[in-house]
């Protein structure tokens, strides 16, 4: 598919252009030419240059468009992704190069899900080193045991549905009930733990059902937590076996990998596309996130 670096570049082309080239001299679509000496289009019009890489995940970068895509086919390829240092060998690249490819992929693939099932599950984990792993002065300075020190994520899920995750300072209601609000319809009927965070749902217009993990009931009917459950353990699986150490500021990334890989496993194209076709001309935001911007920025 990609035999070359025009072929690429024409594919990154179609991407950020697909209804073709708004000129902004011409103030209208036009037709566009190669130029030879570098990665640029000009209007056969009027002359007016556009640079497809320029707002995209490859702006100012050396490495080769072939070894951009590949690395996407790479991580698209394997069900729990690959590491930096795989690619690393794989490209014949830096580790850096590798793992800042990586970093831009994971950019992109974040999205604004909205769970429109009836049936959603709700729940938090936890992202971290085991205590007995830790040093006994910083074991003794967290408690110890349970979940001190470690990140933890909420995440809410449509039975046979789409995934959302998200990186949240606690676990307290105050700051999971608002992203339930957000994001499950009131009509809904959720599905949880024990936990008290929750206790508040029926107050506020949803159907509830709890699952007592703490009695070691985990399955009463249809009332369980195990389609969440099943995603954390796919993503903590392949946290510790593909990436073995994760940080906290680059957290939410790796999260947003897996929901996406979730939410399109039943797409009619190959998973590739699908993240391949999430190439947009984009803009820097807060942290460094990307923003999709549509065609705007040349």
């Amino acid at each position: 598919m990609f035999a070359d670096e025009d072929t690429c570049l024409e594919t990154v082309l179609n991407m950020v252009y697909p209804d073709g080239i708004h000129c902004r001299k011409c103030q209208e679509v036009t037709k566009h030419h190669r130029l030879n000496d570098r990665k640029a289009y000009s209007c056969q019009y009027c002359g007016t240059q556009v640079y497809p890489l320029a707002g995209t995940i490859f702006e100012k970068s050396s490495t080769p468009l072939k070894s951009w895509f590949y690395a996407m086919y790479l991580m698209a390829s394997t069900r729990t992704g690959i590491s930096a240092k795989q690619l690393e060998r794989e490209l014949g690249v830096t580790y850096k190069t590798a793992w800042r490819m990586f970093k831009q992929s994971r950019s992109i693939l974040n999205e604004d899900v909205d769970l429109e099932g009836l049936l959603v599950e709700v729940d938090e984990t936890y992202i971290g080193g085991k205590a007995a792993n830790m040093h006994h002065a910083k074991r003794e300075r967290l408690g110890g045991r349970g979940t001190a020190g470690k990140q933890p994520v909420f995440g809410m899920i449509e039975r046979h549905g789409k995934v959302v995750t998200k990186v949240v300072p606690d676990v307290s209601r105050n700051t999971l009930l608002p992203n339930i609000r957000e994001k499950v319809l009131p009509s809904s009927l959720v599905y949880s733990d024990e936990h008290s965070s929750y206790d508040p749902l029926k107050s506020m217009g949803y159907q509830h059902r709890r699952a007592h993990h703490g009695a070691r009931v985990y399955v009463v009917g249809d009332v369980h937590t195990n389609t969440i459950e099943g995603f954390w353990s796919l993503v903590k699986r392949g946290i510790s076996e593909v990436n073995h150490a994760v940080g906290v500021n680059h957290l939410q990334g790796y999260f947003d990998f897996y929901a996406f890989r979730w939410n399109h496993r039943d797409d009619e194209t190959p998973m590739y596309e699908s993240m391949s076709n999430r190439v947009n001309k984009v803009r820097y935001g807060k942290y460094g996130a990307y923003n999709p911007i549509g065609d705007s920025v040349q």
